[in-house]
C-alpha cells in the first residue's frame, strides 16, 4: 500500500474532510512519528503495535564473494513488533485454534 492510497482509505473511512485535508492529515501522522523515532523514542500504538529504534554496535562482516573481512559501522535501525491484536488479525486460524484448545481443556474439567 502506497501513501496515496493511505491517503485514499483515510478519505474515505473518516469522512467530512477534502482529500487535500486527508493528505495534510497522514503527512502530518507520518512526519509526527519520524520526529519521534529520529530522537530515539519509541511509538506504541495499541492494537498495532511498537516501533522502536535500536542502536547497533560497529562489528566485522564478511565480503560474500572474497571472505574478506570488512567493518560495518555502527547504527540505528527500525524495528516493528506486532501487538497481539494485531497477530491475531494476520494470523486468524491461530486464534481460532487456541480457542478451541481452551474450549477442549472446560470440555475435560466438566466430565
Amino acid at each position: 500500500m502506497t501513501k496515496a492510497e493511505i491517503i485514499d482509505a483515510v478519505y474515505e473511512k473518516v469522512g467530512g474532510f477534502s482529500k487535500k485535508e486527508a493528505a495534510e492529515i497522514v503527512e502530518a501522522v507520518f512526519d509526527v512519528m519520524k520526529e519521534v523515532l529520529a530522537d530515539g523514542a519509541k511509538i506504541k500504538i495499541s492494537g498495532f503495535g511498537n516501533f522502536v529504534v535500536r542502536e547497533k554496535q560497529e562489528r566485522v562482516g564478511r565480503n560474500p564473494q572474497t571472505g574478506e573481512p570488512i567493518p560495518i559501522s555502527a547504527r540505528r535501525v527500525l524495528t516493528f513488533k506486532p501487538s497481539q491484536v494485531l497477530k491475531g488479525i494476520l494470523n486468524p486460524h491461530k486464534e481460532r485454534l487456541k480457542r478451541e484448545r481452551l474450549e477442549g481443556d472446560d470440555d475435560s474439567e466438566e466430565e
